[in-house]
């Protein structure tokens, strides 16, 4: 797909530019080490207008991310937000996927950089896995381990590992990887959160070894709202293989059900589970509808 033309702006540092004359540094860390923080976000077209869903949560997490790797990040979010709104509507985008990255100057050492940029892009993009049920795989690739890695940041470099699992999985007939950590639990997919329901319960693994998605802490709040109990637990294979549903979550992707894993078929249809319950909620929420369904 195209994610810009010759027409296309991007915020950069404190102006707008064309996409296709910003240039790149050659000699910055991000692009040679992948020293880099970056988010996405998702703007809805609502009956109150073109709104970002939860934008302060994912400016607030970049700059965590820059802080956790030495990265410079002077920005104020109110007004990177502002310019967010400010970039859709010169794009006349009224719903669409939002990247801001922040990258490194010049510097070949291997030492934190003393100097960051940032940029900010949008583009129409649906949902990242389709709609469609998926078909998942155990990964042989595992999920890095937090000792050796800030696991709960958005960092650049880091989803090399993702890119490595999902077109393994994709080359063997698959949608999506699932990832261990390094204990032999089952962490997360590529880029979602992963939710199972067993028994009119939801079960999903917990912080440590996973991203921390604003997307999964969204749904732990409908879970909560609608009175499904949720657990957070390390899970393994064998919990996964025994699930009645499951399902995936991430700002990209949004909740999105499982049809199978490896080769083990849930027997649960997804429009009578939990999950597709709490996937229609989240479309209430990102949309802004006040008539959510009641839920018996």
């Amino acid at each position: 797909m195209e994610y810009y033309n010759q027409d296309t702006l991007i915020y950069l540092n404190t102006d707008f530019v064309q996409a296709s004359s910003a240039g790149i540094d050659m000699f910055g860390q991000s692009l040679h080490y992948g020293y880099g923080a970056f988010e996405g976000l998702r703007a809805y077209s609502t009956h109150n207008g073109t709104r970002i869903f939860k934008a302060e949560e994912h400016f607030a997490r970049l700059a965590k991310s820059c802080e956790t790797i030495g990265l410079p990040f002077e920005w104020d979010n109110r007004t990177l937000i502002e310019k967010s709104y400010e970039l859709l509507e010169l794009n006349n985008l009224r719903e669409a996927y939002i990247r801001p990255l922040v990258f490194s100057g010049s510097n070949m050492h291997l030492t934190s950089s003393n100097v960051a940029n940032i940029m900010i892009a949008a583009w129409e993009w649906g949902p990242y896995l389709g709609q469609n049920l998926l078909r998942v795989n155990i990964s042989k690739i595992e999920r890095p381990n937090p000792k050796s890695f800030p696991t709960e940041a958005k960092v650049s470099g880091q989803y090399i590992n993702s890119i490595l699992a999902t077109s393994d999985a994709i080359k063997n007939g698959f949608d999506e990887a699932l990832l261990l950590d390094q204990d032999g639990f089952v962490a997360q997919a590529s880029s979602e959160n992963l939710f199972i329901e067993k028994d009119f319960k939801i079960y999903t693994p917990p912080l440590g070894n996973i991203f921390p998605g604003i997307t999964r802490e969204t749904v732990i709040e409908i879970c909560k709202s609608l009175n499904f109990e949720i657990i957070e637990k390390r899970l393994t294979i064998k919990h996964i293989y025994e699930a009645d549903s499951a399902f995936l979550s991430g700002t990209a992707a949004g909740i999105i059900g499982i049809k199978q894993i490896d080769n083990m078929i849930f027997s649960e249809d997804w429009e009578d589970s939990i999950g597709a319950s709490i996937q229609r909620k989240y479309k209430n929420l990102v949309l802004e509808q006040e008539n959510y369904e009641v839920i018996i």
